[in-house]
């Protein structure tokens, strides 16, 4: 107890003692006329002493309340002393030396920085000057002038920078006067206008006076001093001063130096100094040029090479990697031009816009690069700015978020007129449908119903009956046939090998039906007698499916032996053999597998093998929604611009899920690095490099190479996109995707095939002309390969695949007509190296699982031919016509009514709509995926499904692009536009689907039919899991400083209900992604549109990662098609939990589902908007926990803490290429 009470006593005496001092000083202070020097002295000394000897002392003074730092800034401000001087300075030193930039700050607070700069500047006037009043001042600003904003503006005005310059040259071998002035020189440098002045002033020249070869002395200053001329060499006038002089070359010899000699790495810093001043300079494309000319690309490559085995050298390798890349000189994307390589002629040509462009462009012009296309100096400024501003989170502020209270209201604009959305009314038959003529199976007894009519024909009611086609031939755009002679028709031309046979066609889709379903409670209404009839026709007609599937299966597996025939011209055997003679249309092959001519034998003898085949090539628990052959017959009357006549293996056979999980792929350490440096051995070795175009679809005269160690190429099938292939080295392939048809970018979608290869090689892949800064492969996502030798051997599925896979910016320029008018941006290359599992295989690689708008027909056709037409109401009516004359299938499903008594027609006809699209953008292929999965769902026999069905009418879009489908697109359709941008104003000759899918949703306003929900769905290259987009005014102002309107909003809460039930059921779904923000470059999109204009409150676009998952059931592993057909029926679910919360008996939704403030404080969403032309995001971009980026390299630098208190970094060092270990990761 004694001990404790003698330990605070003294902190007491201790405190009271400083505070004592200070009442001096400032006593001192207002007598100092008539107070001796000598009491300043002691006590300043005095104050010195305990504020080296206590920490408590330090805190004491800068305390929050002290008026402790006032006082000596006004004794320092007013003594003549030097000695009091001096201490002072001492003391303001101890100060800031320890407690982080905190105190400095304080310092900088109470006008420091102006006291000390007169200090300065009356010192300077002694001569010569007083050496240690000079180290005092300058050590100590050095200190505090980062920690002050204008510390460069004040030095200049001031007059202090040639005070300090001066020093240093005239003290040149003053080592401890001059080390502190080049520390505060290095801060006078970071404002650009000082550096420039300091440069005219001959500040340049002098650094190369003080730095050198290798010397184990003064190993600090060289330090210190390479800092400084970094700092000084960012300015361009120095830079280009620095070139002028030859000092390029004088860097890369001391760099070489100081590599040979420091064998022991121990002067690491040094030589990453001399590298950042290299980087500095060769920030201008003179210093590009003279490092080139200087050798500077092999050097730095050596010199780095040599490092890589000693993993604390990783800074020095980085910084030479980055170096290398900027001084890389741009290459010409080896095109003749970036727009598409196939051409479509629009109807009509857009007024204004990337597409009028693109036509009004001179035939002459270059669009590949521009003339001066060096000019990345204002890219490089720009990075840096984007970069600084990513560090001020707190002072965070979207511009692109819709602040205009009149413009967030929605407000229902028919945009059209009645008489006019009349035509749309043809698509609604059943609201108008009373069902009379139909046998119905009810729960209820039928006084009319007889025995004689059980086994009678169902007939799914058709728009031709309710509303004659005569009366709308001269609608423009809209299929009005009808649709049951449609129907007709099809099955008349329809050959007979297929599995939808003409005779007693109601009859057997209800067969297949219960084949995978087993008459489920949802057949329990049927009677004994038809339940045993139906068991009778399943069996029968069990055994002729089967059949058929795997007969076209064992086929192609007897093709397994030739697979090295190469490709050939002539039509398919296969599918001649099995009756291509009753086909209409063009013929379509498959690839090179069928060139090796199936026996018309085996194809008789083949069923006899189909047991086994039956069993490995069937999905289990699906619907059998895939037929080989029917897909063919689809293709046929698939309209491309290329006029594809080939069909891709993997559409053929179809693909299932893999047995197995996929898990994200954890990336190699340096990479991407690694990546680089064989780049840049390209332009060091240029005689390893062969060179040599081997695909081109810009030259029809391109041969297939003839020998066996080069791999073949091909993409003309239906959704294929690659559009030049270049050989680089033996085993190391550069890929060029083809723009969007009208366009000159969005190249992200890829699919194409490769055959002739071996196995126990490692291949290597560059797509070269991707755009976007970042992606997903950067984070753990893979490519996807579907290898047909494994499809033979029951294993038809597409797999990741891929090692060593980054995303990184190549050396490629492109053009500013590509880039939106931006100049000097490069593209971005996708690398990844394979390694096949056999000889001569056919394998094929796509961005993500493909689903070509053949696969849907062929979905939408099994579905209508399997379901159940007395619980089912099903039609597939033709929307419209798309500009290549495709149909756009409009799908209406629901469930029969009951009976056709009143009541239960009446509860038929008013049931809520939901209305779901689908695929606007191509390349989001997993749009279509889930599609699938809500489709099969709601058309199973489930309980739950009938409840669906009973509960809504669902009028689904699921392709709204069939034309960027077809032709490879990755965003746009025929038109040249992103039709989710053209929702505001659609034009009927260049956007069909938007324009009737808006007509539809129109027509549902006028007559009160609005539907519940909306939901469009997506694919998003960014961002993991999936999510929901909305639309809310409350929530819009919240992300902004008009909060005082928002008070006034009141909005119902309910559009958070549906995400919010599908977080607690969809395993994939993520609530805290999900954004209801309301932002003005959306304002065009699918979602706000017909949330603003139609007046849908729950109107969404869903959200499919194309990469996988970080939360929930499949945290790490990447998304496949079982997951994304699973978020599709989970969908539904969300929809019938939806309708039980909506329903009149519930008024009021569960506070657990609607808590929205606690939910919008607790997640802090931040929403940003895409900020270039071509990197136009169709929703915020996701800002991802990264430690590496596309624009640099993967590895951080861990700066060493030899010289940590030299000076605080520049806030312009280049974040991304050296940052600290302990970086803050993005939120």
């Amino acid at each position: 107890m004694n001990k404790v009470k003698t330990t605070s006593e003294k902190s007491l005496a201790s405190n009271s003692r400083i505070v004592v001092l200070l009442t001096q000083l400032e006593k001192i202070n207002s007598e100092s006329l008539l107070v001796e020097a000598d009491t300043a002295r002691y006590v300043t000394s005095k104050i010195l002493h305990l504020a080296q000897s206590q920490e408590k002392t330090r805190k004491e003074m800068t305390a929050k309340g002290s008026t402790g730092v006032e006082v000596i800034l006004s004794t320092l401000e007013n003594t003549r002393d030097l000695q009091t001087t001096l201490n002072i300075l001492s003391i303001l030193i101890e100060l800031v030396s320890v407690g982080g930039g905190r105190r400095a700050c304080i310092l900088v607070s109470k006008g420091g920085t102006q006291i000390l700069l007169q200090l300065l500047l009356g010192a300077s006037k002694d001569s010569p000057p007083n050496e240690e009043l000079m180290v005092q001042l300058h050590s100590l600003l050095a200190k505090i002038g980062p920690k002050d904003k204008k510390f460069g503006v004040k030095a200049r005005i001031n007059g202090a920078l040639n005070i300090s310059l001066n020093l240093v040259k005239q003290n040149l071998q003053n080592h401890r006067l001059i080390l502190p002035c080049l520390q505060v020189l290095r801060v006078y440098s970071t404002n650009s206008v000082n550096a420039v002045s300091l440069g005219k002033n001959g500040v340049v020249e002098l650094m190369f006076k003080i730095i050198g070869p290798f010397s184990k002395k003064n190993t600090g200053l060289m330090k210190v001093a390479l800092d400084t001329l970094a700092a000084l060499l960012k300015s361009k006038t120095n830079a280009r001063r620095a070139v002028d002089r030859g000092y390029v070359q004088v860097l890369l010899t001391i760099y070489v130096d100081w590599h040979r000699h420091d064998s022991r790495h121990r002067h690491m810093l040094i030589r990453k100094g001399i590298l950042q001043c290299i980087k500095s300079v060769t920030n201008i494309k003179l210093g590009r040029k003279a490092f080139i000319d200087a050798n500077g690309m092999k050097i730095l490559y050596n010199t780095s090479q040599d490092c890589l085995a000693v993993r604390t050298l990783d800074p020095l390798v980085n910084t030479s990697s980055l170096i290398m890349r900027k001084c890389f000189p741009k290459n010409r994307l080896p095109l003749p031009t970036i727009k598409s390589a196939f051409h479509f002629q629009l109807p009509v040509i857009p007024t204004s816009g990337p597409v009028a462009q693109l036509y009004s462009l001179p035939p002459e012009v270059d669009d590949v690069v521009d003339e001066s296309d060096d000019n990345d100096d204002i890219e490089t400024e720009t990075e840096t700015e984007n970069e600084n501003e990513d560090d001020k989170d707190q002072h965070f502020k979207n511009d692109d978020i819709e602040t205009d209270i009149d413009k967030l209201k929605p407000k229902q604009e028919l945009g059209r007129p009645i008489e006019e959305l009349k035509i749309y009314e043809q698509f609604f038959p059943e609201l108008a449908e009373n069902f009379q003529e139909y046998d119905l199976v009810s729960k209820e007894p039928k006084p009319f119903a007889s025995a004689t009519n059980l086994g009678g024909p169902i007939v799914v009611p058709t728009a031709g009956e309710e509303h004659p086609a005569e009366a709308n031939q001269s609608v423009k755009g809209i299929a009005v046939k009808d649709h049951s002679s449609l129907q007709m028709e099809e099955y008349n031309k329809r050959p007979s090998f297929l599995d939808l046979p003409k005779k007693d066609h109601n009859k057997d889709s209800l067969q297949l039906q219960n084949d995978q379903k087993k008459l489920l409670s949802s057949c329990q209404c049927l009677s004994q007698e038809i339940v045993k009839g139906l068991d009778r026709i399943t069996l029968q007609n069990t055994s002729k499916s089967e059949q058929y599937y795997s007969t076209g299966c064992l086929i192609k597996k007897e093709s397994k032996t030739s697979l090295t025939t190469p490709a050939c011209n002539k039509p398919c055997q296969h599918v001649s053999s099995c009756g291509s003679g009753l086909f209409e249309g063009p013929s379509v092959q498959l690839g090179k597998l069928c060139c090796t001519g199936v026996d018309p034998d085996e194809e008789e003898d083949s069923s006899s093998h189909s047991s086994g085949e039956q069993v490995l090539l069937e999905v289990p628990d699906m619907l059998p929604l895939h037929n080989p052959d029917l897909y063919i017959e689809i293709v046929k009357n698939t309209k491309s611009v290329p006029e594809y006549s080939e069909v891709a293996y993997p559409d053929y056979f179809g693909h299932i899920p893999p047995p197995f999980k996929e898990p994200i792929l954890e990336r190699p350490y340096g990479v991407q690095r690694t990546k680089i440096a064989q780049d840049i051995e390209r332009l060091i070795h240029q005689n390893d490099i062969v060179d040599r175009v081997i695909y081109d679809l810009d030259n029809s005269s391109c041969s297939v190479p003839e020998e066996g160690d080069i791999l073949k190429f091909n993409s003309k099938f239906e959704s294929g996109n690659l559009r030049k292939v270049i050989q680089i080295r033996k085993n190391e392939y550069d890929l060029i995707l083809n723009s969007d048809i009208n366009s000159n970018h969005y190249h992200q979608w890829f699919y194409f095939e490769v055959s002739g290869m071996k196995t126990g090689i490692g291949y290597r892949f560059n797509i070269i002309n991707c755009e976007k800064s970042n992606s997903q492969f950067n984070y753990g996502m893979q490519p996807l390969m579907y290898s047909v030798q494994e499809a033979l051997n029951a294993r038809p599925w597409w797999g990741r695949v891929g090692t060593d896979i980054c995303y990184y910016k190549n050396h490629f320029s492109r053009s500013s007509i590509a880039a939106g008018g931006q100049k000097g941006k490069s593209y971005y290359t996708i690398t990844f190296t394979v390694s096949f599992p056999h000889k001569d295989d056919v394998c094929y690689f796509a961005y993500h699982y493909p689903y070509t708008y053949s696969t849907l027909k062929m979905h939408l056709q099994k579905l209508e031919s399997m379901h159940n037409p007395q619980q089912i109401y099903f039609r597939e009516d033709v929307l419209c016509e798309t500009l290549a004359g495709n149909s756009c299938p409009l799908v209406t499903i629901t469930a029969m009514p009951e009976s056709n008594y009143y009541e239960h027609v009446c509860q038929f006809r008013n049931r809520p709509y939901v209305f779901l699209s689908a695929r606007v953008h191509p390349g989001e292929t997993n749009a279509s995926w889930v599609m699938k999965g809500t489709l099969e769902y709601l058309m199973s026999s489930s309980p739950a499904a009938q409840s669906l069905r009973e509960s809504y009418i669902f009028k689904i879009v699921p392709m709204l692009n069939p034309d960027g489908v077809i032709n490879g697109n990755h965003r746009c359709s025929l038109s040249g536009e992103d039709l989710n941008r053209q929702w505001q104003n659609p034009n009927l000759d260049l956007h069909p689907t938007i324009y009737h899918a808006k007509g539809l949703l129109q027509y549902m306003a006028t007559i009160k039919r609005l539907p519940l929900v909306f939901c469009d769905y997506h694919g998003h290259s960014r961002k993991k899991n999936v999510f929901m987009y909305g639309c809310s005014i409350k929530e819009t102002m919240w992300h902004t400083d008009v909060s005082a309107a928002s008070c006034d909003v009141i909005e119902d809460l309910g559009y958070r209900a549906l995400p919010k039930i599908l977080s607690q059921t969809a395993p994939a779904f993520c609530m805290s992604s999900c954004s209801f923000v309301v932002e003005k470059s959306k304002e065009s999109t699918a979602r706000v549109v017909v949330w603003r204009e139609i007046g849908v409150q729950r109107s969404y676009t869903m959200e499919s990662t194309l990469c996988g998952c970080d939360q929930g059931k499949y945290k790490g592993l990447q998304i496949g098609t079982r997951e994304l057909e699973e978020m599709g029926a989970k969908f539904c679910v969300g929809l019938l939990r939806l309708k039980r919360l909506t329903s009149p008996l519930e008024h009021n939704l569960p506070s657990s589902l609607l808590d929205i403030e606690n939910e919008l404080i607790e997640s802090s969403c931040k929403v940003t908007s895409p900020t270039t032309y071509v990197l136009d995001e169709d929703e915020p971009r996701f800002l991802e926990e990264v430690d590496y980026s596309a624009e640099s390299n993967d590895e951080q630098d861990v700066e060493l803490a030899d010289n940590a208190g030299d000076y605080e970094p520049s806030i312009q060092e280049d974040a991304l290429s050296d940052s600290e270990a302990t970086r803050t990761h993005l939120p």
